[in-house]
């Protein structure tokens, strides 16, 4: 039983960007918040997916051309039926090309996150509000000052990259053990993006209530399995090309969505209640 309830728990969380949606249609001056939030993904998803698709494009194309190299001198004292390892040397390309792009698309959306989220944080924010507002009746949050929001700002960014590196640099060492150590990297690096993912899109209601970045971690971890849905499916919008220029936005709705549903009634109410 246990197991079909979490099953239904994951698919509840994935489930809340397209709750999100609902939400939208019914509220149309919501887009309000949407319109320079959008405008800035824009231009930030040119620079970024060219600039990444032009040099990662290069890499590759270095890599099969000494590949092929390499190939020509080793097969030109060997008998001709060998020459079958430029056709393979081909078909790797191809392959390499393939993967280029399905990765590029994914270390892209998440830069683009990364850095559109930071920029579009006062518009963001106040959709945050609202949506709190819509779905609970009251807005909860505790005042401590422009400046010291701007440092908690630059402290959850920094705190995030120090998480990225403690947790992804061993990770990107096991790729390189054959077999076991390429399927727990892989494994591994998509818990820690979708992390990071969860922490971007619920940061929102979480920061108006000046949580500590562990305290952060601690929901996002305690709300699992439904917070595990819902990061793999906002992962999963934000890594489509130019489509992710909306998702970005609706994943942060979606965010705090979640919160007030699943969270707040659990860890803040009574909090809040009493503060109110």
């Amino acid at each position: 039983m246990r197991q079909v309830l979490s099953g239904f728990g994951f698919l509840a969380g994935a489930s809340y960007p397209f709750r999100a949606l609902a939400v939208f249609r019914r509220t149309p001056r919501l887009w309000g918040y949407l319109i320079v939030p959008i405008l800035l993904n824009f231009f930030l998803g040119i620079i970024l997916y060219a600039g990444s698709l032009y040099l990662g494009w290069q890499v590759v194309q270095d890599l099969i051309t000494g590949l092929s190299n390499w190939v020509d001198s080793l097969i030109a004292n060997l008998p001709a039926w060998l020459g079958i390892l430029e056709y393979l040397i081909v078909g790797l390309g191809f392959l390499l090309h393939l993967l280029l792009i399905i990765v590029l698309f994914i270390v892209t959306g998440f830069l683009l996150t990364q850095v559109g989220v930071t920029l579009g944080a006062p518009w963001y924010g106040k959709l945050s509000e609202e949506l709190e507002k819509i779905r609970t009746g009251k807005l909860q949050a505790v005042e401590v000052g422009i400046f010291r929001d701007i440092c908690r700002a630059i402290l959850f960014e920094f705190k995030k990259l120090v998480l990225f590196a403690c947790v992804g640099i061993p990770l990107f060492v096991l790729n390189f053990l054959p077999g076991v150590g390429t399927v727990i990297s892989t494994v591994g690096g998509i818990i820690l993006t979708g992390t990071i993912v969860c922490l971007d899109f619920l940061d929102g209601p979480l920061e108006r209530r000046r949580l500590s970045f562990r305290d952060k971690l601690s929901v996002v971890f305690g709300s699992l399995p439904a917070s595990a849905g819902f990061g793999l499916v906002c992962l999963g919008l934000i890594s489509i090309p130019l489509v992710n220029l909306v998702t970005i936005p609706l994943c942060v709705a979606s965010g705090t969505l979640f919160f007030c549903d699943r969270i707040l009634p659990k860890r803040f109410r009574s909090v809040d209640n009493a503060k109110g």
